[in-house]
């Protein structure tokens, strides 16, 4: 037998219900035509058990007529349901891309405010270190020689914010070999990692590091340049926290992705090449550093000519580690080539060039020649003098000279020579701001050990107003700065949020 549908059951069944229906009013009529007289007899008998059974079928079958209505019920009660249940599902879809694409906007919205506050947290970073850091690259005339710090006098690109001297722009790189140029978003995050890095948060720069790198190997594998720019980056970290030998490893590996991607003559090479030699000047391993400098010397000659201003950067790191070394026929060398490229090409009132005198008057001290580094030292400060005073006669006098006539006079009135000559002097310093005021403890030092004390009482004193007002000038600023902030709220958010680690993808992710 085959197996019948719902339907064909439902069918059969009424055919059954009305055919038993028939078969009871036939035996209910053959149990009346038979009388009262047959109605004990045996064929009587077997009509009323027939009726019986008729009937019970009857029931059985209006039982199952019953239930298929019920299932009919059912069955549709079943597919109202589906149906709600499939309106339901269309409205989750629409919800969720609507929730999707609101999730982008704001991401996007974020993003963007993020790099803004960013943005401007560098400006005000880089804006405080071009107007109050300390001139590192030599420390005041003193009694007892002591090896010079290399300072990086040629910042690169993962290196371009800790330094007074502007370098090479990243996007610069392009044009000069058509290579290799630095994405932004690689900048952006290098910004956000040297600021946490200059506040000692290096348990927020590291990770943060590290988690973009781990990302750049996933998506375009070890040897590709982005990394190598990333690992610079990481290095420069580690070298802030002593970590020299983990700050070689990167800058190594750096190295030789950039030689094999990039070639040996990009300037990325030099620029790693130049960190290199800066991290080896740092551990006093002088000799090592030195041939890498003169490489990313060399490449730079190459790329951008012997007559450009970053080849004097270049010179200026070259001269350091050779003057440590003792070296002084070739630092007196290096640096006159570096000053005669930036007189040349950027003038004489380039910053790089009070800069490059005072480390070469630095190497004559070291030499014992006092009066090469003493002209040296009177060539800034007249210069600054004039473009603050204007040009030099009887009455307007720079402050060296006042210095030596003071010293001429000392054992006459001071009324003769009184302070207001020179007093308003210090302001000249902010011309050129901290190179003048160096030049001015570094004269004064002079001064000293020649046993012109009153002269060297006079620039110290001038030198020392000039500090106290670049620092009264710093907190006004300052106090302007969080007066003028017109987003607090967000900026406090931000820099909460990125203390814990479970933040560092989140800004990760805002740089991609």
């Amino acid at each position: 037998m085959t197996q019948m549908t719902q339907d064909e059951i439902i069918s059969n069944t009424k055919t059954v219900l009305q055919g038993l229906e028939a078969l009871r009013v036939e035996h209910a009529s053959l149990i009346t035509s038979m009388g009262d007289a047959h109605k004990d007899d045996e064929k009587s008998y077997i009509i009323k058990k027939n009726i019986e059974h008729i009937e019970l079928g009857l029931s059985e079958a209006q039982v199952m007529m019953a239930l298929a209505s019920h299932l009919q019920n059912v069955e549709a009660e079943k597919q109202k349901l589906k149906t709600q249940v499939r309106r339901l599902h269309q409205e989750n879809a629409w919800l969720r891309d609507e929730l999707a694409n609101t999730q982008q906007k704001f991401q996007a919205s974020e993003q963007l405010v993020a790099q803004l506050e960013e943005e401007k947290k560098h400006l005000e970073f880089m804006s405080s270190i071009k107007k109050y850091d300390e001139n590192q690259e030599h420390e005041d005339v003193s009694e007892k020689p002591r090896p010079d710090p290399v300072v990086e006098l040629f910042p690169d690109e993962e290196n371009e914010d800790r330094n007074n001297i502007s370098p090479t722009p990243p996007s610069q790189f392009s044009n000069q070999s058509s290579g290799y140029e630095i994405p932004a978003r690689l900048r952006t995050l290098h910004n956000l990692v040297i600021q946490y890095a200059s506040q000692g948060r290096y348990e927020v720069a590291v990770p943060l590091c590290k988690q973009a790198l781990e990302d750049l190997e996933k998506t375009s594998g070890h040897d590709h340049p982005d990394v190598a720019t990333m690992l610079n980056i990481l290095a420069l970290v580690y070298r802030d926290q002593n970590k020299y030998k983990e700050a070689a490893n990167l800058l190594n590996d750096a190295l030789s992705i950039r030689v094999k991607t990039l070639g040996e003559n990009h300037p990325a090479v030099a620029a790693t090449l130049n960190n290199l030699a800066v991290l080896y000047g740092k551990r006093g391993k002088y000799k090592d550093a030195e041939p890498l400098c003169k490489r990313a010397l060399e490449i730079r000659e190459k790329v951008l000519g012997k007559d450009h201003p970053d080849v004097a950067k270049q010179l200026n790191n070259l001269a350091l580690l050779c003057q440590n070394q003792g070296k002084y026929d070739e630092v007196e060398k290096y640096y006159q080539k570096a000053l005669e490229i930036y007189e040349s090409k950027l003038g004489p009132d380039d910053p790089n060039v009070a800069k490059t005198k005072n480390n070469l008057a630095s190497c004559y001290l070291k030499q014992g020649k006092y009066t090469e580094a003493e002209i040296l030292y009177k060539q800034v400060l007249t210069r600054a003098h004039e473009r603050e005073f204007g040009a030099i006669d009887s009455k307007n006098k720079p402050i060296w000279q006042v210095a030596e006539e003071r010293e001429e006079h000392k054992h006459d009135n001071r009324e003769n020579t009184p302070y207001g000559e020179y007093g308003g002097w210090h302001k000249a310093a902010k011309v050129d701001s901290p190179t003048v005021t160096t030049t001015l403890k570094n004269l004064g030092a002079l001064y000293r050990r020649q046993g012109m004390f009153e002269a060297a009482e006079t620039l110290e004193d001038c030198a020392l107003r000039s500090k106290k007002e670049a620092l009264d000038l710093a907190k006004q600023t300052k106090v302007t700065q969080l007066l003028n902030s017109s987003d607090k709220r967000r900026s406090r958010y931000f820099k909460e949020e990125a203390d814990h680690p479970e933040e560092i993808n989140r800004i990760i992710k805002l740089t991609q």
